[in-house]
């Protein structure tokens, strides 16, 4: 049975009342404390689900990245942060040192040089290595640099 959230316009008590939908019209609804008809309704919050595909949907507006045009590292950060949150999927601990020192503050730049791979780590087909670790953090200072040249690219315009 629906429930219906009301105030006693009396004793300003907060009540809720359940009627059917059929009797809610026709019904009495009366203060549970001072037994005042004077009554009005209050309008709650509701949860509302997102389903898989709208997620994204507030990301498909441009204007979302005009923000990071000229944004510091940490709006940069905390964008970054967004997007994985969006995401669901485990980005891994690197993506998430890179995530944490752009929100201290931290400059791209000086953090893509941390992370840059030696030269001895590529194979002679200029891949990664098999025993270098590093290629998640690469990957990761890439998106975070690519983000950053995007949002770029959109505030030119």
């Amino acid at each position: 049975m629906p429930a219906y959230d009301f105030r006693c316009l009396d004793c300003q008590h907060r009540m809720v009342l359940r009627f059917s939908y059929a009797e809610y019209a026709t019904a009495e609804k009366r203060c549970t404390r001072c037994g005042s008809l004077n009554l009005r309704r209050v309008i709650t919050k509701v949860a509302i689900a997102k389903s898989e595909s709208s997620r994204f949907a507030d990301l498909d507006d441009d204007s979302v990245l005009d923000d990071l045009a000229d944004a510091d590292p940490a709006t940069l950060g905390r964008f970054m942060r967004r997007m994985a949150d969006e995401t669901g999927e485990d980005l891994g601990e690197e993506f998430n040192t890179i995530v944490e020192r752009l929100e201290r503050g931290e400059d791209p730049e000086s953090i893509e040089a941390d992370l840059a791979v030696p030269e001895d780590a590529l194979d002679d087909e200029g891949d990664m290595g098999a025993d270098s670790g590093a290629e998640a953090a690469s990957e990761t200072a890439e998106m975070a640099e690519s983000s950053t040249s995007a949002a770029d690219a959109l505030g030119d315009e």
